[in-house]
């Protein structure tokens, strides 16, 4: 069986990310180029500033990413990238990149839901986890409990209906002026 890479390109909000992973379980690259400190003097992500730092590092993450995998974008079988939910400048930046790239070298393209994106990853960190089992989502935007029945199908059990868990951290430490510290 032939071995499957595909070049994944993230943007759904203020990180340019790009990697490349082979046969949907190992990862070859993973580069991310954070707006952390640009967005940090403002008290959160501005949309319009994370659009424009997407567009100005977006080549540069791939061909870093396609870097230390060791490989050419030839060498890539399939394009994929982020297509909501996020930020729409945002996502605007990674979908037209990757639909450039599928087209300017004729290698499929497809798209993937960020929530999905979220339970896939789950099948890096342990390789022989297998559907069915339950996720529990938590990030800055998003918060859901899912039922995972298949590699495809998912039943949302229940998410927030206003602001994920993320947002409320990030809101009740600013109240009480505490230092939030990410990732840089």
């Amino acid at each position: 069986m032939k071995d499957v890479f595909v070049l994944g390109i993230e943007t759904s909000c203020d990180e340019t990310s790009v990697s490349v992973v082979k046969n949907g379980r190992e990862v070859l690259s993973n580069v991310i180029n954070s707006q952390i400190k640009i967005h940090t003097e403002y008290g959160g992500v501005v949309p319009e500033i994370a659009s424009r730092c997407h567009v100005e590092v977006i080549a540069n993450v791939m061909d870093e990413a396609l870097k230390t995998a060791k490989m050419n974008i030839e060498d890539i079988d399939v394009i994929s990238t982020t297509y909501g939910p996020g930020l729409v400048g945002a996502l605007l930046v990674g979908v037209s990149y990757a639909k450039g790239l599928s087209f300017a070298t004729g290698k499929p393209l497809v798209g993937v839901n960020h929530i999905e994106g979220h339970i896939a990853a789950n099948y890096i960190t342990y390789k022989d986890l297998e559907p069915p089992f339950l996720c529990l989502i938590i990030s800055g935007g998003h918060t859901h409990l899912v039922k995972v029945n298949d590699y495809n199908e998912f039943e949302i059990l229940g998410k927030t209906r206003d602001d994920a868990i993320g947002e409320a951290f990030d809101k009740v430490a600013r109240v009480v002026g505490l230092r939030i510290s990410r990732r840089t």
